[in-house]
């Protein structure tokens, strides 16, 4: 029985010993074409704390940046795209991107205003038989944690248009969502940025939270 015991307490130590299984680690995209890629620095920060913190999950607290041609995006299984101008993808980049998407990657494009019309081409070098749908508002990536029963909040206006979110669904799979005419990054930010009322930044970062809980509880 004492044998017994002292294995058991042995284990106990070295369990507590053990390093802790690494931070998943999500990345933002950076892409040519002369857009600004790097917009809302403090967006990902902001949302990866209040996901830890609301979802208990255990992000790395700051992002990574990759480019859609490298190798190294196969180690992030979200990557954010933004900004408000140009993209350019070249044919090997699409092809990488492509086969990260099929291999379960996944990633959330916001539109930071005037990115439509340059992230909508691009993304049919990736998946050319792939057309954007709207998700309809009973779709799961608005009901995790936070319930968002009329679909995307909207943080800031432009166009005096109605949010929405859309989706490339490969074989049944959502891999790419892709929210418009929302400005959900800017809803990430630090509040003095754009202060805007605290209660937006919540239903901002609620939001964000739900499409990160759908990709890793998928």
């Amino acid at each position: 029985m004492k044998q017994k015991l002292l294995i058991f307490l042995l284990g106990c130590m070295l369990c507590s010993f053990a390093p802790a299984p690494p931070a998943l680690k999500i990345a933002r995209l950076k892409y040519n074409g002369g857009g600004d890629w790097y917009a809302n620095k403090t967006s990902l920060p902001n949302l990866i704390e209040f996901c830890n913190k609301q979802l208990g999950m255990q992000l790395h607290p700051e992002e990574e940046v990759v480019e859609p041609g490298s190798a190294d995006i196969f180690n992030y299984p979200f990557v954010h795209l933004t900004g408000h101008g140009n993209i350019i993808f070249s044919d090997q980049e699409a092809k990488n991107l492509r086969n990260y998407l099929l291999a379960g990657g996944f990633l959330h494009a916001d539109d930071n205003y005037g990115l439509d019309k340059f992230f909508r081409r691009e993304m049919k070098k990736v998946f050319p038989e792939l057309d954007f749908v709207e998700l309809p508002f009973s779709h799961p990536i608005y009901h995790q944690k936070y319930n968002f029963a009329n679909g995307l909040p909207k943080v800031h206006e432009h166009d005096n248009k109605a949010p929405q979110g859309f989706g490339l669904i490969y074989e049944g799979r959502l891999v790419c969502f892709y929210t418009y005419e929302c400005d959900l990054g800017n809803g990430w930010e630090d509040q003095e940025i754009y202060n805007d009322p605290e209660a937006t930044r919540q239903k901002a970062l609620q939001c964000g939270a739900n499409i990160l809980q759908y990709v890793f509880m998928r």
